[in-house]
């Protein structure tokens, strides 16, 4: 092709469209091993590989051969999810020092995310992310900033209402990425990553300004099967054609000597739509760097995509087919019968065809033997057997079972701590997918708390749910949010039914764990008690000693310019302590420590008026 009478970005577009098909073309066979997972769990369980490295059905040996479908990956995959679904954790965010600014600065960050995980139904995100993971062994996470996304705060020229901007997390399957270097594990390492997704024509104008024609796209992540089995349920079945669709190609490519910011170019039919430097700034310290987060099911060592479990089931699922099937063929010879006739005694097709019917007379030649049915014995106990078999190594594999449906072996245990051991023993397999998650989680947050550091210029009003579920209201803005080191809360970390967790709350309770100094229970112990157990709607008292040093902290904040009146519905006692607590942590000016010193001193002179009184 001659490419003397093509301009620089036309040069550009079609560099990075031969660099996507080079992509798809080394990662073809883990795509189709992603589809054939994909036909697995949905039922279609009679196609494989070809030589061509293409799914295609596997015909039957004779033409009455049964072909059943048994499909105990569903279940499995359907166990890990709800297992999996436990994982909600809450985040928070570690002060960087014990100065108040630092703490004040941490809980800021933990309300935004809150507030983010709220409004952006972050659980849902996960769910739809997991399932990517189990299906296919890798799932991906991108976090953007979404210009039209938060609160209203103006109408534009042509009559379009302003928005604030707000951070966004997406779901996004593992067919939509595509790394440099498939023997790169992290994404951080990759020299750049390209993320292909179909958009309607008229989505790219509005996004970019750039008219296209469109055209048919098939989903790319449909598996090409013939549906030839008795099983009524194909990926075709599931996936469709889209019309009017464009293909549009987002390079990243990570910050370099040529390129100090990274690089973004963006590629839709045949034309650059985008060009320049990387836009969010979500590295570490200020750095830039890729929107996207891994989430695996099983770590695969020297590989950027992980594994999933279904990879190891299909083997057995495919015997276990097969072994029902066999084992149903048996049955119906038995039942149905297998005729002995004599050539040429009787009308071979009309018997082929009514069979040996109840009543049926049958004709056969004089002279000859009449037709006679073959005793084929009981069914073989090495079918039985063999399944049983199929189904524990289910078990194994799988490294996640159902107590339910295995009690009986579990009957002579009645130790409430040993059902435990087992309980946690029957968890263990899936630790590694949620070191996965929570990795993936805590880096979101991270990512989350940098976009707004670096969008939210203007003072801006956030809404979260605090404790207790009560509604709090926050201003900020991004100059606020200076740490970004998130946590996991310990409480919300431990992988328990909500049974489980009333069990140690109630335990934590008879050992008076949530008693203060003088053993007695406070309102502030059972408020937290009541929301532990989930029933936070019977709290009644609000934690005023926790109002007090969140007042007490804001003032410390305040009286770094200037002076603040001390309120007789203070707590005195409280804030004094807050107030030396800060003088002590903090590294303040002369006249700082003035002013706030003279505050100390006017709630102990009110104090003391108070007990005169």
């Amino acid at each position: 092709m001659d490419n003397t009478n093509l301009t620089p970005e036309e040069l550009l577009a079609g560099e990075v469209e031969n660099d996507f098909l080079r992509r798809q073309q080394e990662r073809k066979s883990l795509e189709r091993c992603w589809q054939l997972n994909m036909n697995f769990v949905a039922g279609n369980q009679y196609c494989d590989l070809d030589v061509k490295g293409e799914i295609s059905d596997v015909g039957k040996d004779y033409y009455w051969q049964q072909r059943l479908v048994f499909n105990h990956i569903a279940s499995i995959v359907d166990t890990r999810l709800s297992k999996l679904s436990r994982i909600r954790p809450a985040l928070t965010v570690r002060p960087a020092s014990d100065e108040e600014s630092d703490r004040h600065s941490a809980a800021l960050a933990s309300a935004i995310l809150a507030a983010v995980q709220d409004s952006g139904d972050l659980d849902g995100v996960m769910s739809r992310a997991t399932i990517w993971s189990e299906v296919c062994g890798t799932a991906f996470y991108k976090v953007v900033w979404n210009s039209d996304g938060g609160s209203a705060v103006g109408v534009t020229d042509g009559g379009k209402a302003l928005k604030e901007g707000a951070a966004e997390v997406v779901a996004v399957s593992p067919f939509e990425i595509y790394p440099y270097s498939l023997a790169v594990e992290d994404v951080e390492e990759q020299p750049s990553i390209i993320h292909a997704k179909a958009l309607p024509v008229e989505e790219i104008y509005g996004m970019y300004g750039v008219k296209l024609a469109g055209r048919d796209i098939k989903d790319f992540v449909s598996a090409p099967t013939v549906q030839k089995s008795d099983c009524p349920l194909n990926m075709a079945q599931i996936t469709g054609i889209k019309h009017g669709y464009e293909m549009v190609l987002e390079r990243y490519v990570r910050p370099t000597a040529d390129y100090p910011d990274g690089r973004l170019t963006v590629v839709a039919g045949g034309k650059l739509l985008y060009d320049g430097e990387l836009p969010y700034k979500n590295g570490d310290d200020g750095a830039r760097g890729y929107p996207f987060i891994k989430q695996i099911s099983l770590p695969v060592a020297g590989s950027f995509f992980g594994a999933s479990v279904v990879e190891r089931l299909i083997p057995l699922q495919r015997a276990y087919n097969a072994v029902k099937s066999r084992k149903h063929e048996f049955l119906n010879r038995i039942s149905m019968g297998v005729v002995a006739v004599e050539d040429g005694a009787v009308d071979a097709d009309e018997l082929a065809e009514d069979g040996l019917m109840p009543g049926k007379v049958i004709t056969y030649r004089q002279g000859s033997r009449p037709p006679e049915m073959l005793t084929l014995g009981n069914v073989p106990s090495e079918f039985g057997e063999e399944e049983a078999n199929i189904l524990n190594e289910f078990v194994k594999v799988a490294g996640s079972g159902n107590l339910s449906e295995n009690a009986t072996n579990f009957s002579g245990i009645t130790s409430a701590t040993g059902l435990q051991l087992i309980i946690e023993q029957d968890d263990q397999r899936l630790y590694l997918t949620y070191n996965s998650m929570k990795r993936a989680l805590k880096a979101i947050g991270r990512h989350i708390l940098r976009l707004y550091r670096q969008f939210a210029s203007d003072v801006r009003l956030l809404r979260y749910a605090g404790k207790n579920n009560v509604l709090n209201l926050l201003y900020f803005k991004g100059s606020d949010v200076s740490s970004d080191d998130v946590a996991i809360e310990a409480d919300s970390d431990l992988n328990m039914t909500p049974a489980q967790k009333r069990t140690v709350v109630y335990e934590a309770l008879d050992r008076g764990l949530f008693n203060d100094e003088n053993g007695n229970l406070s309102s502030v112990s059972k408020n937290k008690i009541l929301g532990l157990l989930g029933y936070s709607s019977y709290v009644g008292e609000r934690d005023l000693d926790g109002l007090n040093r969140a007042r007490a902290g804001e003032e410390n904040l305040a009286m770094s310019k200037t002076d603040v009146e001390v309120k007789s519905y203070d707590d005195h006692e409280i804030h004094i302590s807050e107030h030396a607590a800060y003088l002590l942590s903090e590294k303040v000016s002369e006249a700082v420590e003035r002013r706030i010193c003279g505050h100390i001193a006017m709630h102990k002179a009110k104090k003391k008026e108070e007990n005169n009184d």
